[in-house]
């Protein structure tokens, strides 16, 4: 059943188009190539109508469906299929039961089109906010780790959704399967539900966007209707709400009307809730009322199965004393593990099949000269800088621009983008909430002058080794 969440969205979009085709004097040319109309949607898919086969499988080769797809995408961060419904006119009899006359009546006769944009199959219908390749086979934890209790936890929670723990706060340090276990989730719910529960997962970066575009498009019903009437909500990175007061309202009234209709609802971070700033207390409390899952850096035997696990899913092998010396090297985390394994299958496939001990240690350089690490945190990352540099971490979040708090400002900034996942307004907020550009200006800065000043290029390598040894 559509709940026309995104009819709004779908005019908007196909209005700037519309715009930008004017604009341009292409004005007929839009009435030809998006001659589409809304029909209904559903979480992840719009439905709509279109003249023919024909016309779809051409505005499809064209381009047009991918327009409009990244213009929605612009529009609210999400990515939405779009079905084409080819709706033909039909006439049929009825006869009537007192007159027994004869009346014709023109209906209209949906069919889905068959198309390879979005294949038709008597399978599970894809849910387009999720990752189809984060599933629980693919994930691989030893045997009672915290990861493996993690595992277990989650795979409970997709078999009974809404009923063995709710909410559920995967927190863990960047590359350590996060998103990897909540879309497992979602995957198996999906599933097991045949496609028919409404599923959401999105980035709270993504949340916060879309929830200030729906005040100013005055849109915030269909906002509400969308997030508030979902069967599991997935929201990852919640650390980026911290400060955004409005978000966080939104996100607990969210919450508290999912929680009393027992919908699903899975939240990740980088960090311990306790360790968030700025996030109001009510929200803390409800985010962490639920079930808490720590992941942690995977041991050596669990890095080995993990490889195993990745060669098996690529069709390919490499001998086991280099499985061996990747596992012993990569101690960062699961996307290093993979990074550094895909650059020993590219000198495989392109260089020299024959991948020796030496060849593969050569290859591996960048990681053998890293030191055991922990979680990798922004707020270790000023810890360690602003040691070095003998001031504080106030000094630098503050608005000090002199040389001895701004260059070492600076350093800490361009450390924090190469090191983690935030974003540049993360990262501004991370640093005493300053703006996009400045937090880019600082990274900039910093990239420029260590590609001609060697002293600067080896001190920041200095301060990531000792980032990545950081104890608390």
């Amino acid at each position: 059943m559509s709940e026309n969440n995104l009819k709004e969205i779908w005019n908007l979009a196909i209005n700037q188009i519309e715009q930008e085709y004017r604009e341009t004097g292409r004005e007929n040319e839009f009435k030809l190539w998006f001659n589409m109309s809304y029909i209904e949607d559903n979480i992840s898919t719009i439905k709509v109508s279109v003249p023919s086969s024909f016309m779809w499988q051409t505005m499809i080769s064209r381009g047009n469906i991918e327009i409009v797809k990244n213009q929605i995408k612009k529009i609210t961060g999400q990515t939405v299929d779009i079905e084409g419904i080819v709706q033909e006119n039909q006439i049929y009899e009825e006869k009537k039961d007192n007159t027994h006359q004869e009346i014709k009546k023109e209906i209209k006769i949906e069919k889905p089109i068959q198309t390879n944009y979005e294949e038709k199959k008597n399978v599970v219908s894809k849910n387009s906010t999720l990752n189809p390749n984060y599933t629980f086979e693919n994930f691989i934890a030893r045997e009672g780790s915290s990861n493996d209790f993690a595992y277990k936890v989650s795979m409970a929670v997709a078999n009974n959704p809404g009923e063995k723990s709710n909410p559920v706060l995967i927190y863990g340090g960047v590359g350590l399967g996060k998103t990897h276990l909540m879309q497992s989730i979602g995957n198996k719910i999906n599933e097991d539900s045949n496609g028919t529960k409404k599923i959401c997962y999105i980035q709270a970066e993504s949340f916060t966007s879309e929830f200030t575009k729906s005040i100013q498009n005055q849109s915030m019903n269909n906002f509400i209707k969308k997030y508030r009437h979902l069967d599991v909500l997935l929201i990852d990175d919640i650390q980026f709400l911290q400060g955004k007061t409005s978000t966080q309202e939104e996100l607990f009234y969210t919450f508290e009307e999912l929680h009393k209709k027992h919908a699903q609802m899975i939240f990740a971070c980088d960090r311990p809730l306790s360790e968030i700033e700025n996030m109001a207390d009510r929200l803390v409390s409800r985010l962490g009322s639920g079930m808490c899952l720590n992941l942690e850096i995977p041991d050596f035997e669990n890095r080995k199965a993990i490889l195993y696990k990745k060669l098996e899913n690529k069709n390919t092998n490499l001998d086991d004393p280099i499985i061996d010396l990747i596992a012993q090297t990569v101690e960062t985390n699961v996307r290093d593990l993979e990074a550094a394994l895909t650059r020993i299958l590219a000198y495989k496939e392109f260089i020299n099949p024959n991948v020796t001990l030496e060849i593969a240690r050569s290859q591996l350089s960048e990681w053998e000269k890293s030191p055991d690490v922990g979680n990798i945190s922004i707020t270790n990352i000023q810890k360690v800088v602003a040691d070095n540099y003998d001031i504080t971490v106030a000094d630098l979040k503050s608005k000090n621009r002199s040389k001895k708090y701004s260059l070492p400002r600076f350093i800490a900034i361009y450390i924090g983008k190469e090191m983690t996942d935030y974003t540049y307004s993360e990262l501004g907020y991370e640093f005493g909430g300053k703006d996009h550009s400045t937090i880019m200006h600082a990274y900039n800065d910093i990239e420029e002058k260590i590609k001609i000043d060697p002293s600067l290029k080896n001190k920041v390598k200095y301060l990531m080794d000792e980032v990545r040894k950081y104890k608390n």
